[in-house]
């Protein structure tokens, strides 16, 4: 049988921001925090010696270095992340991944207190 493995590795942080975009007076513009969840999944081809598609070793190690930069910060301070939206957010922490993670095909970032998430498929 054929096919195309996947293969996914969770996170979580905790971050504060604010958003500029909103009115003011609006409860978002005033500094507040979340708990985030995030998924990473990888596609690819087991490798014949190992039988993984990214031995999750690496995964873990490529993922701590991002999610310290993540963990207890102000997202409106990250270099290159913009508004920190949860779009922005999905989109920064792939293009961090994928240097040491070529295989990195989306990474969904989730608040599960409030029920929101986003999906972003790396292109």
């Amino acid at each position: 049988m054929t096919g195309t493995y996947e293969i996914v590795k969770e996170f979580g942080f905790e971050a504060a921001h604010t958003f500029a975009h909103k009115a003011a007076g609006h409860e978002n513009t005033r500094i507040h925090g979340h708990s985030f969840k995030v998924e990473v999944a990888l596609r690819g081809q087991p490798d014949s010696v190992s039988g993984c598609v990214v031995d999750f070793e690496n995964v873990s190690t490529a993922i701590n270095v991002v999610r310290t930069k993540l963990d207890h910060h102000f997202l409106n301070d990250l270099p290159g992340l913009g508004s920190p939206s949860l779009e922005n957010l999905a989109r920064w922490i792939a293009g961090e991944l994928r240097t040491a993670l070529p295989q990195v095909a989306s990474v969904t970032v989730r608040r599960p207190t409030l029920g929101e998430s986003c999906r972003f498929d790396v292109a």
